[in-house]
């Protein structure tokens, strides 16, 4: 076998290419202001049953650029999520990418409540970043955490919702986007089972790529 492609930007053009065809064969294709985002997340996952699960409130993704212009931090509900976000775009954009679940304080926090280290550091993320956004691809409990927290006042910039699993996993992320769309805060959530940190920090890089007109990768230094 000789491989079509060798480098990355080729096989990413080439790739997103046939996306684009596979999605308008099959009736899917996405809004132009979704399309970005969904894509990537096929990219990365190559489910195209994500053009159909993936739920946004209007203008979502045009806050999130919006946000992240202005600096926003991002705090993601894991490690993974963490290291899977684009370093060069955020620092094209001055902005920032943190997780609290192996802060040790937040691991305190959630011995003394009794309760898990997601919730805990979700309420962290709502001290202390209360403007961010947060790209939960993991914890259930974290999408009801920043549901709580916003009945309390909390906005977020935007609530990315990609959790994956079989137990309360379906039920949170309908609870998030509800109290999304009754507060007027943007979101994008992964209705139903599917998702996870590879989803997250996909969605989080479309974001990010669109912000900083990388979305084709020869404007990020790549070859090709």
């Amino acid at each position: 076998m000789t491989p079509q492609h060798h480098l990355p930007a080729d096989i990413e053009r080439t790739s997103i290419s046939i996306i684009t065809r596979e999605l308008d064969e099959l009736g899917l294709t996405p809004p132009p202001e979704t399309a970005a985002v969904v894509k990537r997340v096929i990219h990365t996952t190559a489910d195209f049953d994500y053009a159909k699960n993936l739920r946004f409130t209007p203008g979502a993704v045009e806050a999130a650029v919006k946000a992240l212009h202005a600096g926003a931090f991002i705090v993601t509900d894991t490690n993974m999520a963490l290291a899977g976000i684009t370093k060069p775009g955020l620092k094209k954009l001055n902005g920032e990418a943190i997780c609290y679940m192996a802060d040790p304080a937040v691991a305190e926090a959630a011995k003394q409540a009794g309760t898990t280290r997601a919730v805990a550091a979700m309420h962290r993320a709502a001290q202390e970043h209360p403007g961010a956004i947060l790209a939960i691809g993991n914890a259930p409990t974290a999408l009801l955490t920043i549901a709580e927290e916003m009945e309390a006042g909390l906005r977020p910039a935007l609530v990315i919702g990609v959790p994956v699993g079989f137990v309360n996993v379906v039920e949170s992320k309908e609870v998030l986007f509800a109290a999304c769309e009754r507060y007027g805060v943007p979101a994008i959530a992964a209705m139903g089972r599917k998702g996870g940190s590879n989803v997250a920090a996909a969605i989080c890089n479309a974001l990010i790529y669109s912000a900083a007109e990388m979305l084709d990768p020869s404007a990020r230094g790549w070859n090709g």
